[in-house]
């Protein structure tokens, strides 16, 4: 009995010195290589969104802005409590390029550049500085909420039950470019309308853009199965987008008058068919 009783009182000291040896490289993987890569990252898109704030950024450094900021939204927030990735935040990394770079293509295709061409400054539409700051802050911390409400990305089911995921995805790509393509069709230089937009999405919702881009949200918020993030995401989407889009009808009616009155009667909804 003594025998045994030393065995047993020896084994689990020798699993908790193998334990956190094993936690321990675990945390130093993760701290030089995602962290590192990760902040790298981030002040190199910090950098070349102070160069793009002055306007002199190219086209690589434009691209590493957004690749910085959906680094941090899709990939660092579920690797962060993971300690891995796997599954739909490498997905959404690429959903997110394709999904944001649709203006660019669609504008490239129609006007043979990717700078917006001289317009009239009074369409430059764009809510108090502190009022787009919140919403940016406001997204990110609803991704970092997303990963943190979560299940580890292990657990989330595979196969037919995230063909509704798909779906989705497909959904929101093709309301964006549908939303972008007939703006950029019935507007001069891109940016200054010229008619009431009333054909594809916009038959629907007055702001299609602004709901793709919060389906968007909703829908890698509903592949991380994180429905308290997805209502915040989609309360903040909803404050910083009605906010702009009462900017910009204000300036249509101004430019339209009756035209768009009659378009808003017509299409009650601004961003959430049969809802807002």
């Amino acid at each position: 009995m003594g025998m045994d009783s030393r065995t047993i009182s020896k084994e689990p000291q020798f699993l908790s010195k193998e334990s956190p040896s094993r936690c321990l490289v675990h945390h130093w993987t993760w701290l030089f290589w995602p962290w590192f890569v990760a902040i790298v990252l981030a002040v190199y898109g910090l950098y070349c969104f102070y160069k793009h704030s002055i306007g002199e950024a190219s086209i690589f450094e434009q691209i590493a802005i957004v690749t910085s900021a959906f680094t941090w939204l899709t990939l660092v927030p579920p690797a962060h409590f993971n300690g891995y990735l796997q599954g739909w935040p490498f997905v959404f990394f690429f959903v997110y390029h394709y999904f944001f770079f649709f203006n660019v293509s669609v504008r490239k295709r129609l006007y043979g550049d990717y700078y917006a061409r001289p317009h009239d400054p009074k369409w430059d539409i764009h809510p108090p500085r502190w009022s787009r700051l919140l919403f940016c802050v406001g997204v990110m911390v609803g991704h970092w909420l997303a990963a943190f409400e979560g299940p580890e990305l292990h657990l989330i089911p595979g196969g037919w039950s995230n063909v509704g995921i798909w779906i989705l995805i497909l959904a929101t790509l093709l309301m964006q470019y549908n939303s972008t393509f007939y703006l950029a069709k019935y507007s001069e230089k891109v940016v200054v309308p010229i008619a009431v937009v009333q054909f594809g999405p916009y038959r629907w919702v007055r702001h299609p853009i602004y709901s793709s881009t919060m389906l968007l949200f909703a829908t890698y918020f509903l592949a991380l199965r994180a429905p308290l993030s997805l209502l915040f995401v989609v309360a903040v989407c909803l404050m910083y987008y009605a906010q702009k889009a009462k900017m910009e009808e204000d300036l249509m009616i101004e430019t339209f008058g009756e035209k768009y009155l009659e378009y808003m009667g017509k299409v009650r909804y601004k961003l959430i068919p049969l809802v807002y």
